[in-house]
């Protein structure tokens, strides 16, 4: 899917945000300045959290109330090492874990979690989507259907 700016992004990811449920996973893909948190920043819109969202990638985790909590992580520091932080705690919390760099977790990942890969492209964005798992699957046609 092509995304021509920022704004575009925000409001896509607080249309998925709307979308989430306790125990939904994200991963997010995608070089540096793809536009990871920056996409995060439109979930929490969507999950009511009106706080202003950072990186976590200097503290790994950063954790925002709003209609569900959000956990927002950043992995690419625990150098695929997820006994390295309390993983289970934010995977399978109360809350919507958006994880980004969670590819470097592999065989740490849940069974069911969507995956979003963002990439530069001509003046703007590409955004890439699978599901994994039947919950995902079922998000991910909501969130294309609410896009339309």
């Amino acid at each position: 899917m092509k995304i021509q700016n920022e704004e575009t992004l925000i409001n896509w990811g607080e249309k998925l945000g709307a979308l989430l449920e306790k125990g939904d996973v994200l991963v997010l893909s995608g070089d540096l300045g793809a536009g990871k948190t920056t996409f995060t920043k439109g979930i929490a819109r969507g999950l009511g959290i009106d706080q202003m969202i950072k990186s976590p990638t200097y503290t790994i985790v950063r954790e925002y109330e709003g209609r569900l909590p959000l956990y927002h992580l950043d992995v690419y520091r625990i150098d695929g090492d997820p006994d390295s932080i309390d993983l289970d705690a934010f995977l399978f919390g109360e809350g919507v874990a958006v994880i980004e760099w969670g590819e470097l977790l592999e065989q740490a990942l849940p069974e069911d979690y969507l995956q979003l890969t963002l990439s530069h492209a001509d003046q703007g964005r590409n955004l890439d989507s699978y599901a994994v798992g039947s919950r995902s699957q079922e998000l991910l046609e909501e969130w294309i259907h609410d896009l339309a």
